[in-house]
């Protein structure tokens, strides 16, 4: 069985056992995230789609850590004044085991 859910304004697709990252939660290491927006259920030829949302259906997860995305690196720069400026920046991120899912 797999749902679409909704996390922090994005989708993802998730399956029981695995784990996803999504960007960071408030929500304390070892800790089981509840309010998250079931969009789609799927198992098989059985899809139920939401509208927006499924009625009924939950998605729990843990959360196994927070940490740091890759950093990104934007150089900015004005032809013929050297002007120049190089900024790095790194997303907060948290990775959640998906538990279990109902339908």
């Amino acid at each position: 069985m797999f749902a679409i859910i909704r996390v922090s304004g994005k989708q993802y697709r998730v399956e029981q056992g695995t784990q996803v990252l999504v960007d960071q939660l408030d929500t304390q290491v070892g800790g089981n995230v509840e309010n998250v927006e079931v969009l789609m259920l799927g198992d098989g030829d059985n899809i139920q789609v939401g509208a927006p949302t499924v009625a009924g259906a939950t998605v729990s997860a843990t959360v196994v850590r927070h940490q740091l995305g890759k950093k990104i690196r934007v150089f900015k720069y004005k032809a013929k004044k050297n002007y120049r400026r190089r900024i790095g920046a790194r997303a907060h991120q948290t990775l959640l085991k998906i538990d279990s899912i109902t339908a």
